[in-house]
């Protein structure tokens, strides 16, 4: 597999993968961790949190190598020290991939919160992931409206992540899985 993409690839990862939605006020904010792009998530959870876009929050997100504090716990403490109160952040501490963040997440809804009494669910992450996100929650809780909003925390902008070689990297290795992780039932169609 060639490293760089033909230009018909690119404009099909543009289109499908890299995407986001309109945003509008939520009932949950679900933020998927990350040990890359920290201050851009947390800042992105930060301005939602001001203009009043949700309500309630769940920050999933296992150890990080060389640390010794969970991807949870790093979001959370940023995000209560940026003003939003603790009592609306939900935890989970164990997922190590995206599967695990909506798998192990759902039960902590369920029991703060009762996913019944959730409409509306923003996902936040990295963009390389983007479509991902929403689809992964799908597969999971089908009933739930899904909104997606990412950070890049790369070098370059989005419409040029084919240029840069991290963000390549990343945003290609992400799109390869899309299909692999469809048919293994992994994820699910959205929107």
């Amino acid at each position: 597999m060639s490293d760089l993409p033909s230009d018909s690839e690119i404009a099909r990862i543009n289109a499908e993968h890299l995407i986001s939605t309109p945003i509008r006020s939520a009932d949950l904010l679900f933020i998927f961790g990350t040990r890359h792009g920290v201050g851009e998530t947390v800042q992105a959870a930060l301005g939602l949190w001001s203009r009043g876009f949700f309500r309630h929050a769940i920050v999933s997100g296992g150890l990080t190598a060389g640390d010794t504090r969970t991807e949870c716990a790093i979001i959370k403490q940023a995000m209560v020290a940026g003003g939003v109160p603790e009592a609306l952040i939900l935890e989970e501490h164990r997922a190590t991939n995206i599967g695990e963040n909506v798998i192990f997440s759902l039960p902590v809804i369920d029991a703060a919160l009762g996913r019944e009494n959730i409409g509306s669910v923003i996902c936040l992450g990295k963009i390389c992931t983007a479509r991902r996100y929403p689809m992964t929650l799908h597969r999971h809780w089908p009933e739930v409206e899904k909104m997606l909003l990412t950070i890049n925390p790369y070098g370059a902008p989005i419409e040029r992540w084919h240029t840069d070689a991290l963000f390549r990297e990343r945003v290609l290795l992400e799109w390869r899985k899309i299909e692999p992780y469809k048919n293994r039932g992994f994820i699910a169609d959205w929107p």
